[in-house]
């Protein structure tokens, strides 16, 4: 675990090593540091084999790297950083959407490239962010819609395959009629649908129109009322009266 001096010094080499736009970074003392360590913590993920618990261990490893991030996205000027958008990818893979959000329009401003990666930064955060909304509402993990939305705004209509923005408004359309907002959620699910035919979103589809359609006013039921029956009277038990004599 870092001190909180070496976390400052992390910050500080960060913010003048980003500054170096004629130099690529790699030439700079710390970010070299920080290259070593990200090997290191690479090497050990690869010696795992369970998506989950890979996970956690990102989510473990990343708070190192928050300074080095702060620094950068403090003082950068559009230098290559592997470790910037490494550790993007990684607040993603560990379903920390609104973490990776912060890097987001740093890394699409200037055109960074993921290393190790071959798609591009819009294409990556688009798809990953949807992967990740998807594991989250199916554990039941809160998921704002509005980093959602924003990602979608962030990339503007940068190339990538319309599967992947599919996936994007798929889920989005599940939140949205999750939450009783069927018209929203129509408007995302229907773009996916025109996207990718098998996104699989007809039966979502069709049950959000269902809620929209106006339900019938319900018809009063007339009921006649019946001529109420009176009760006999029950005889009276017992000898039945004595007759009076006649006096003769």
């Amino acid at each position: 675990m870092t001190s909180p001096a070496q976390r400052h010094m992390m910050r500080v080499s960060a913010m003048e090593a980003a500054q170096r736009v004629d130099d690529p970074l790699r030439h700079a003392n710390a970010y070299e540091q920080m290259l070593v360590k990200l090997a290191a913590d690479r090497a050990k993920l690869k010696q795992i084999y369970s998506i989950e618990r890979k996970a956690d261990h990102k989510r473990a490893m990343l708070p190192a790297y928050a300074p080095w991030v702060a620094g950068v996205l403090a003082e950068g000027r559009g230098a290559q950083d592997d470790i910037l958008m490494t550790v993007m990818q990684w607040r993603l893979d560990a379903d920390d959407i609104p973490g990776a959000l912060m890097i987001a329009p740093y890394a699409l401003q200037y055109k960074l490239v993921t290393p190790n990666n071959k798609r591009p930064a819009p294409y990556l955060l688009v798809e990953d962010v949807a992967l990740s909304a998807e594991r989250c509402r199916k554990a039941g993990t809160p998921v704002a819609i509005s980093d959602l939305l924003a990602t979608l705004e962030l990339v503007g209509d940068a190339d990538m395959p319309e599967e992947v923005r599919a996936k994007l408004h798929k889920v989005i359309g599940l939140m949205l009629s999750e939450a009783g907002d069927f018209s929203q959620a129509l408007e995302h699910l229907n773009i996916a649908m025109r996207k990718d035919k098998a996104a699989g979103v007809k039966k979502e589809i069709q049950r959000c129109e269902s809620a929209l359609k106006p339900k019938p006013a319900p018809v009063a039921k007339r009921t006649t009322a019946r001529p109420r029956k009176t009760a006999a009277t029950p005889a009276k038990r017992g000898r039945p009266p004595k007759a009076k004599k006649v006096a003769g």
